[in-house]
């Protein structure tokens, strides 16, 4: 009986090691941590925007900018920007986490419950994101432990250093002491501009990141906390009708403006010659306010000074490159070509008349990643509500997450959805338009008794001859013709009809952004 407390306490550590982007480490000091005041800076400039330390919150992450931001809401329901951080490291591409191990930072909306807070993190302090949610989940993406934590060293997580993630959890504590069930953190590749939108207009992640643009703008436009929900494989953003289960719900004037705005804005830059890039990294990035040796204080004149210390880095070498831009020039559609022979030049008129047909589609650019959305349109899933600070979401506790708090700790599980309205499921928003009918082209006549007759029988499936014409000029092509010996064959073999040649070939790569030095992670 006396091992068992031992075994026990042995489990936790082992269990420990699995999250918080490898957080193979357990913090004595944890607790302690996560009891620091909100600092005095933080607390002087919330009273200057009138704010309370116990307003609700949400929080903002743009990997591309590597900045954070924490929003409160005051008495009007609207949310106001208190403060911005610069991220010290994040790892991976622009675009979502895919699959384990993928070091992939998540993009997406995300409800964060006071179970999903980690005191005893060794990376200082930290919170889970939740991923996978519903979204993810419907879109068969895997991966677990996902964090925003202490110190500057990422495996698919947002490090913040230790100052940093210090204030952000004791503003999170205050939030949920002051009645808050859940906050909802926002991660994006960047910030949803024109410029943006125009810049990584052919990046084959675009579809996914102008799904996530329509709650971007319905946060900034109204500085409301969008309701999220899931319909198939897409978020859909809202009031309470998404709330309640709507898969195609009202939109406010002002957001459709909004929107409206900046589509007529990205349509002007690309018309001024905008070009269209990707951006490759190493492995991630870091703002330059931990690279500078003078870093401007203008925007971030509420960080303390000197710069805070970054602690352990990851990758630094990955850090000290800059990303790669790549032009990628739009996908064009397939061409009908023809090849000329030499014997049939010039037909009636003079025209050139083409004896073989196919089709070329040069592809500069990858292509797009595929996704589950079009076959599931057809069969749209039931609503599910995902994201909403305001609801009660069945978040998961951490293992050790009320260790010292004195409640029985539940081992983790996949965070739960929050559970859909009691409403009949609605048709999922943005069905797959119909695709075309598929049309194939026959590269390859079929054999004939002469090749001059073959090629007229081409040429007339070419230029749309009628039967009758055909016969007329297969039976004068022929005409005049000496016998030609051909070699013996055996009874019912056929000569086989020449290949076409190739005139373009469709080059299909991978949708996944390349990295140039992977590394195994979590």
């Amino acid at each position: 009986m006396a091992m068992r407390p031992v075994l026990a306490a042995s489990g936790l550590a082992a269990a420990l090691s699995l999250g918080a982007c490898q957080d193979a480490g357990f913090s004595a000091a944890g607790s302690a941590r996560a009891r620091e005041p909100i600092p005095q800076k933080t607390v002087a400039l919330m009273t200057a925007k009138n704010m309370s330390a116990r307003d609700p919150i949400l929080i903002r992450a743009f990997k591309k900018e590597s900045e954070m931001e924490v929003w409160k809401r005051g008495p009007d329901g609207q949310y106001a920007l208190l403060k911005t951080y610069p991220i010290c490291r994040w790892s991976g591409q622009l675009g979502p986490k895919v699959r384990e191990g993928d070091r992939q930072a998540p993009e997406g909306f995300y409800p964060i419950a006071m179970g999903q807070m980690n005191p005893n993190s060794s990376y200082y302090l930290s919170f889970d994101t939740g991923y996978p949610n519903a979204f993810d989940r419907a879109n068969g993406r895997t991966g677990s432990y996902l964090m925003v934590h202490g110190t500057c060293s990422s495996a698919g997580c947002f490090a913040m250093t230790d100052e940093a993630i210090a204030e952000i959890y004791a503003i999170a504590r205050e939030a949920f002491a002051g009645g808050q069930r859940a906050f909802q953190f926002q991660s994006y590749p960047f910030r949803m501009t024109a410029q943006n939108l125009a810049k990584f207009r052919n990046d084959p992640n675009i579809g996914f990141w102008r799904n996530l643009k329509e709650g971007s703008d319905y946060f900034e436009a109204l500085h409301e906390e969008p309701r999220v929900g899931v319909c198939g494989t897409r978020y859909v953003f809202g009031g309470q009708d998404a709330a309640a289960g709507a898969c195609s719900p009202k939109v406010d004037p002002v957001v459709v403006a909004k929107r409206e705005k900046d589509e007529v804005e990205v349509a002007e830059l690309v018309a001024k010659g905008t070009a269209a890039t990707r951006l490759v990294y190493q492995d991630g990035g870091q703002h330059p306010f931990f690279r500078e040796t003078a870093p401007s204080t203008q925007l971030f004149a509420e960080q303390a000074q000197p710069r805070p210390n970054m602690g352990t880095i990851s990758r630094p070498e990955a850090l000290a490159a800059a990303p790669e831009e790549i032009t990628i020039e739009p996908k064009l559609k397939p061409v009908l070509l023809a090849k000329i022979d030499a014997k049939h030049e010039k037909g009636k008129h003079g025209a050139v008349k083409p004896t073989a047909l196919a089709f070329a589609a040069p592809a500069t650019s990858p292509a797009p990643i595929p996704t589950r959305e079009a076959a599931e349109a057809a069969a749209p899933a039931g609503p599910i509500t995902v994201a909403s600070a305001d609801g009660d979401p069945a978040a998961y506790r951490k293992l050790l997450g009320n260790l010292f708090g004195g409640a029985p700790a539940a081992p983790p599980v996949a965070p739960a959805a929050l559970p859909a309205a009691d409403a009949a499921p609605v048709a999922a928003i943005s069905p797959a338009a119909p695709l075309p009918k598929k049309v194939t082209a026959r590269l390859h006549p079929a054999p004939a008794a002469h090749p001059a007759a073959a090629t007229v029988k081409a040429d007339m499936k070419v230029d749309g001859l009628n039967p009758a014409g055909a016969k007329k000029l297969e039976a004068k092509a022929t005409e005049g013709k000496a016998t030609e010996v051909k070699p013996a064959s055996k009874a019912g073999e056929s000569k086989p009809a020449e290949k076409a040649p190739e005139t373009g070939k469709r080059t299909e790569g991978h949708g996944r952004n390349r990295v140039a030095a992977s590394q195994p992670a979590n």
